[in-house]
């Protein structure tokens, strides 16, 4: 609807999963995420490298009175820093990607997530470039895609079109008021700054043992290993374990190697 429609008699509604925006290029399609957000209930904004840098001229006047979510904006030089925090992530992607991901419609992804943030994690969605969206390597880094049904003739939304969709269902799941309830069996998910640390000293590792041949199958097969991993929801104990076997196992080959005499 037109117009503002901001009431301060009332207090705001905020929380939910995070709205990453990788390379926002214009100031005013920030601004009408910012809007859109403010719509549903959703305040947590972070913006990954903005092309014209931030704070962008007439991103304010485009958020038409959500300009304190511009305000509470953080901002991040590189993707992997804007979802360390984070446990699960969702990446938006318009096309197949092939990378063995549950693909989720936006309410069931939101759903998803409020079970998810109920239980103490902490949610993000991924929102790419307005003109090609999120890379390879960047939906990699999400534990599952998330697609809109549209026209196939014509399936191009925009950034503030996307955001929208998200933050509708999200609210519509949070107001229903049959929505199920979920018991969470397990501890919350490793954040990704641990995951992706994790990630990190296993691709080193197996580099080391010569893994990833040819050469140029590297990228292609780290970005498998780590599907992998995020299939399995692993907690940060799980980590933990993980690692401290990694370790043992690179000690142990070591330590079988025969000793050169002099």
């Amino acid at each position: 609807m037109p117009g503002s429609g901001t009431d301060h008699t009332r207090p705001r509604l905020e929380g939910g999963p995070a709205i990453v925006l990788v390379e926002p290029q214009l100031a005013e399609n920030i601004g009408m995420c910012a809007r859109a957000m403010a719509n549903f209930g959703l305040s947590d904004l972070r913006l990954v490298a903005p092309r014209d840098g931030w704070p962008k001229k007439g991103a304010r006047s485009a958020a038409s009175g959500a300009a304190y979510i511009l305000d509470e904006a953080k901002l991040f030089a590189t993707l992997e820093e804007a979802i360390g925090d984070l446990n699960f992530v969702f990446a938006t992607t318009a096309r197949a990607r092939h990378q063995l991901k549950p693909v989720l419609s936006p309410e069931v992804a939101m759903a998803e997530a409020s079970f998810r943030l109920s239980g103490g994690e902490r949610v993000g969605v991924l929102f790419g470039r307005e003109r090609n969206g999120l890379t390879n390597d960047e939906v990699s880094l999400a534990d599952a895609t998330l697609t809109f049904q549209v026209n196939p003739a014509y399936a191009s939304l925009n950034l503030a079109q996307a955001v929208l969709l998200v933050g509708h269902e999200w609210f519509r799941v949070q107001h229903a008021r049959d929505r199920p309830l979920f018991a969470p069996e397990m501890g919350p998910l490793a954040a990704k700054a641990t995951l992706l640390s994790f990630f990190e000293y296993l691709e080193d590792e197996l580099e080391a043992c010569g893994y990833f041949l040819p050469d140029e199958r590297k990228d292609t097969m780290a970005r498998n290993l780590r599907n992998v991993f995020h299939r399995l929801q692993i907690t940060e104990q799980d980590i933990r374990t993980l690692r401290g076997a990694i370790t043992t196992l690179v000690q142990g080959r070591r330590a079988r190697r025969p000793k050169v005499l002099p």
